[in-house]
């Protein structure tokens, strides 16, 4: 979602910069910068902002390099005459000849100069609306970019996470001896090699085996593995769905984890949960 675009109306007595930032939001957060004279444009502009971005958040700044005869300062005669009469008034009471700096005073005086804003022209507000949608396809444009790197990411740690699955496969007919031999030595020490029923032995290890295996957990994760890359591939928006996907990775990788019992298969889980890691952040940076 992290994006950003610009461009540049030019007109005779202005130029007219607009520029766009986004960043990651769970939804659409609009916020706009704008001078007076298009604030009266500010909901078309949200408009054309919410048809093109479906999330983020959004910052749109449109701001004058060069402003010229904008705003026209104008005399408010109304004002100043009806200063001039009473003032002239005072001063006669007071006897005091004040006819040189009565105009200067009456200057400072508050109203005494008005503003006149200028309306938008339309050909002005259509040129500035062509250059907002140009800055938001730039932003766009930025974000596949930005989109086409965090698949290639987060390929590359799926890739990872099902190679470092292989290689848990090599470890569990060890652990499993090494359970068994373990288990054998512990009843030998405590009731005596020769009281052993192996029997019984080989029937509670059987039970025992069953609680650590961890076929079904590699079976869910490769197929958790193989939907998030179905997901990347797809067209957005994905990203919460990538996000729910992830989570269910993390579970199988947790319980694998658990139940692995082997420091070996253990240093992997730790290298996969690092690898998700990677994807999860990934993953919010995604429509």
């Amino acid at each position: 979602m992290t994006g950003y675009g610009k461009a540049i109306a030019e007109f005779p007595h202005k130029k007219v910069t607009v520029e766009v930032k986004s960043l990651n939001s769970k939804s659409l957060d609009l916020n706009t910068r704008l001078p007076w004279i298009y604030k009266e444009k500010e909901t078309e502009i949200r408009n054309l902002i919410s048809q093109k971005l479906d999330r983020g958040k959004i910052d749109l700044a449109v701001n004058f390099d060069v402003l010229n005869s904008e705003i026209i300062p104008v005399i408010n005669k109304a004002i100043v005459k009806n200063y001039y009469t009473q003032l002239k008034e005072i001063a006669g009471e007071l006897q005091i000849n004040a006819d040189e700096q009565l105009l200067s005073t009456i200057m400072k005086l508050p109203d005494a100069l008005k503003t006149e804003k200028p309306e938008l022209p339309e050909e002005e507000w259509m040129s500035v609306r062509e250059k907002i949608i140009e800055s938001i396809d730039n932003l766009d444009a930025f974000r596949v970019e930005e989109g086409k790197s965090i698949e290639a990411d987060m390929i590359r740690c799926i890739g990872k996470i099902l190679k470092m699955l292989e290689e848990i496969e090599k470890f569990e007919d060890d652990r499993i001896t090494r359970i068994r031999e373990k288990l054998n030595s512990a009843l030998a020490e405590n009731v005596g090699k020769d009281n052993i029923d192996h029997n019984r032995f080989e029937q509670e290890l059987i039970f025992y085996l069953e609680k650590l295996d961890i076929n079904e957990e590699k079976v869910r994760l490769k197929k958790h593995c193989e939907y998030l890359l179905e997901k990347i591939a797809s067209l957005p928006p994905n990203g919460k769905i990538l996000g729910f996907i992830a989570q269910e990775i993390g579970r199988e990788i947790n319980t694998i984890g658990s139940k692995a019992n082997d420091a070996s298969m253990q240093k992997l889980v730790i290298m996969m949960k690092d690898e998700l890691e990677k994807i999860k952040e990934q993953s919010l940076n995604v429509l």
